[in-house]
């Protein structure tokens, strides 16, 4: 999960409640500030009278040169390490992304937050933003929470769609009004989940709600930040979930309520690549699955041979985390 840092020295009011608003994780300020940090917002801070200390919790580190990086990956065994270079270059982090080292990486612009992300076609995981205005701070976080993750899709054809009685199903409410083509990642296996749509298409039986997803049973898996999944009767309020459009763009979103009743139930099987896998959600007009080109489909109207977008992961998950290992789930 990419967490976004923002040095506000010397103290600027205005720059801390931008930071705030803007969905900052810290601020970097100066001895003596965090207090007043605390009094505008409940964030993180970096101070030497804050949640991290300079020196002991965090370290700055100037990188010269090529062999300065086992010097930072040592560092950042035990501390977390902001990096600094003397001319703004990708060189260095590429090298530290390549191998799996986590650094905090300054950034002064929106072009910088945009290379720093797209750096070997993951990105960086932690930003510290210098910004010389509240404005320009703005732009920046705006642009940075635009960028989010990529999570690769592929088309499924459809083969069967089955009844098979009643059961508990779990309808997600966020704090995220979505638009046509975004939904969550569910299934009935942690390595194969299905596109679910949003309740933001209007229809003649209820009125839209663009921050629903009615996600499916209660055994179901649906992918979260940090490299994880959870069973859908899992969440609560508060908890994060990824959203993702049918581009495969992923951005992050809040549980404010779940909602679990005894409906109905449909399962929905199909095959990607010679590979059957399925999902269970609630037999109903409103509940819909997401077409390679973005569009609802509800699932009362799936006939074998239809095409929905589906997110594969070889390997298999234990307490969620994905491992290198053959499992097996029918």
């Amino acid at each position: 999960m990419r967490k976004i840092w923002v040095t506000i020295n010397p103290w600027d009011k205005n720059m801390v409640t931008t930071a705030l608003e803007g969905g900052a994780d810290g601020v970097l300020v100066p001895a003596g500030y965090s207090e007043k940090v605390k009094q505008l917002g409940k964030i993180l801070t970096i101070a030497e009278d804050g949640d991290l200390k300079p020196g002991q919790d965090v370290v700055h580190f100037e990188i010269t040169r090529c062999e300065d990086e086992e010097e930072i990956i040592r560092l950042a065994r035990e501390k977390t390490v902001i990096l600094g270079c003397r001319d703004w270059t990708i060189i260095p982090l590429e090298n530290l992304i390549a191998r799996d080292v986590h650094v905090v990486t300054q950034v002064k612009t929106v072009q910088e937050a945009k290379t720093a992300l797209g750096i070997l076609e993951k990105g960086v995981g932690h930003l510290l933003v210098n910004a010389d205005s509240p404005a320009t701070l703005k732009q920046i976080l705006s642009a940075v929470r635009e960028k989010g993750d990529t999570t690769p899709l592929q088309e499924a054809e459809i083969t069967a769609i089955v009844p098979v009685g009643m059961g508990d199903r779990v309808c997600v409410d966020t704090c995220t009004a979505m638009t046509e083509g975004q939904g969550m990642l569910v299934g009935n296996s942690s390595s194969a989940l299905f596109l679910v749509h949003s309740e933001s298409v209007v229809n003649p039986y209820v009125a839209p709600r663009p921050f629903r997803i009615n996600a499916g049973a209660v055994h179901a898996y649906t992918r979260v930040p940090g490299g994880k999944t959870r069973y859908l009767s899992e969440l609560a309020a508060g908890d994060c979930v990824f959203i993702t459009d049918y581009h495969g763009n992923t951005t992050e979103g809040v549980v404010g309520r779940l909602k679990i009743e005894k409906r109905p139930l449909m399962l929905v099987k199909a095959v990607v690549e010679g590979k059957e896998i399925s999902t269970i959600v609630q037999n109903a007009e409103t509940i819909r699955l997401t077409s390679p080109e973005g569009a609802p489909v509800s699932v009362v109207s799936l006939k074998p041979g239809d095409r929905v977008l589906v997110s594969m992961e070889a390997g298999g998950r234990h307490f969620g985390y994905k491992i290198e290992e053959t499992i097996t789930e029918k």
